[in-house]
């Protein structure tokens, strides 16, 4: 027996089951097979499924991941979308607040304004010195959006939300002798809170390093705002990719599917 293998000039041909169309590209799972198995995420997932050396727990996701890559999945409940939104809500307030402590120059929380001052003699004069109030509001602005946000993702079921969430608290944990030093503590639940008394008496040079500037723990903070922010968008979004059968409409990252697992 032989086999006649007909020679190409190009990759076309193994694409030629698609159809013609733009309809034909968008209905296929083609794509993200491809993608999935380029990137070895399918053979991860391969090895943990048949693999004898394989755990029972990781077959389990393996085989749980199996199932759901036939394509068919729930949509986000309505409930589930309103969470995503008061996550996306809360984050754009802590970025909002952790932007206002990193403003420099005179627009700055921490720039210093003419005090009054009077020594033991009862003799006035003017000094720079820090306005603690201000910069006591803006704080406890941020440590307020802070647990907000907290609050938030504890109410959605997303790893990938909860992941950006983790490495905000690992950035906290990172700075707590910081923040321990200026009055701020860290609750058992990964909540932040602020005590005023320690707090405006705190040296304010340390708070204006932990909040004040490119590179701070308030910088840390915007930026990992934005990615659960995003996240919880992309989840929220995901309501959309669905047909009324329940399958996806278009490939939606398919192709990482199953790197999240092993």
């Amino acid at each position: 027996m032989s086999a006649s293998i007909r020679e190409k000039q190009d990759i076309s041909w193994m694409l030629s089951s698609l159809g013609s169309g733009a309809a034909g590209v968008a209905g296929s799972n083609f794509l993200a097979d491809y993608a999935s198995i380029k990137n070895g995420s399918y053979g991860k997932l391969m090895k943990a499924y048949y693999g004898g050396s394989a755990s029972s727990t990781a077959k389990s996701v393996a085989q749980k991941s199996m199932s759901s890559y036939s394509g068919k999945k729930t949509a986000p409940t309505s409930e589930e979308t309103k969470a995503y939104t008061k996550v996306q809500s809360a984050t754009d307030a802590l970025k909002d607040s952790a932007d206002k402590l990193m403003k420099t120059g005179t627009n700055s929380v921490f720039a210093k304004k003419d005090v009054t001052v009077k020594d033991e003699n009862g003799i006035e004069s003017t000094v720079k010195e820090y306005d603690k109030e201000s910069i006591y509001s803006a704080v406890n602005s941020f440590v307020t959006n802070y647990n907000s946000v907290i609050q938030a993702v504890d109410k959605t079921d997303s790893d990938t939300v909860m992941r950006r969430v983790t490495s905000m608290m690992n950035s906290t944990s990172g700075h707590l002798k910081s923040l321990l030093a200026v009055g701020i503590s860290v609750n058992t639940d990964g909540t932040l809170e602020l005590d005023k008394k320690a707090f405006m008496e705190a040296d304010m040079s340390t708070a204006k390093s932990l909040f004040n500037g490119t590179g701070s723990y308030a910088y840390s903070v915007s930026s990992q705002a934005s990615m659960i922010n995003y996240a919880a968008d992309r989840e929220a979004s995901k309501g959309s990719m669905y047909t009324t059968k329940g399958t996806y409409g278009a490939n939606y990252n398919n192709g990482n599917l199953y790197n999240g697992w092993f």
